[in-house]
């Protein structure tokens, strides 16, 4: 027999989960995509305009499919004339300058995941972020650079493009860049 006691306590679990159920939001479908939400009318109207990809320079690809993830390798910040962004934070490149180069580093992972899946509205979140950032020992602000790159995430997918990240120092990056980006995003299957 279930003692009054116990009987209280089963009660107060069951209508604490009811009400944490009825304060979760809404599961969305994930494959409606209103018009405010599609990616290429956001990229159009920021002015962005996605570059054709280099091939790689090495034994690599910019990207690998594995089910529902799509894993980015780390690209650095190409100019649309195809120079690259070049120097160590703390030396020769200020915070502001990072951040505009990390927003480079942005442009060329969604040339690369359209590349991959042929529409930016397939992404479901952008879910991981491991920015590197060419500084010097002293410097300190590598988040504050590598938001230039999550800032455009959110701006480009909404709360899709909120992301776990990690923003850390390097002591040199290929050819000098200044900053390098790899990304791990989810896609509809």
């Amino acid at each position: 027999m279930i003692s009054k006691y116990s009987f209280i306590l089963l009660l107060s679990c069951f209508i604490l989960a009811a009400c944490d159920q009825a304060t979760q939001p809404a599961p969305t479908s994930a494959t409606s995509v209103s018009p405010t939400e599609d990616v290429e009318v956001k990229l159009a109207a920021l002015g962005i305009e996605l570059p054709e990809l280099a091939t790689p320079a090495a034994n690599y690809v910019h990207a690998v499919r594995s089910g529902n993830l799509v894993f980015l390798a780390g690209k650095g910040p190409t100019r649309p004339d195809g120079t690259r962004v070049t120097g160590r934070l703390g030396d020769s490149l200020t915070v502001e300058e990072g951040y505009a180069a990390a927003r480079l580093v942005g442009i060329q992972q969604l040339a690369a995941l359209k590349a991959t899946l042929g529409d930016l509205n397939k992404v479901t979140r952008v879910v991981k972020v491991h920015g590197m950032v060419n500084a010097t020992p002293d410097f300190t602000e590598h988040s504050k650079v590598i938001n230039g790159f999550s800032d455009l995430m959110v701006e480009v997918f909404g709360e899709r493009g909120k992301h776990a990240r990690a923003a850390v120092g390097m002591a040199s990056l290929p050819g000098g860049i200044a900053v390098e980006v790899e990304v791990v995003v989810e896609v509809m299957e």
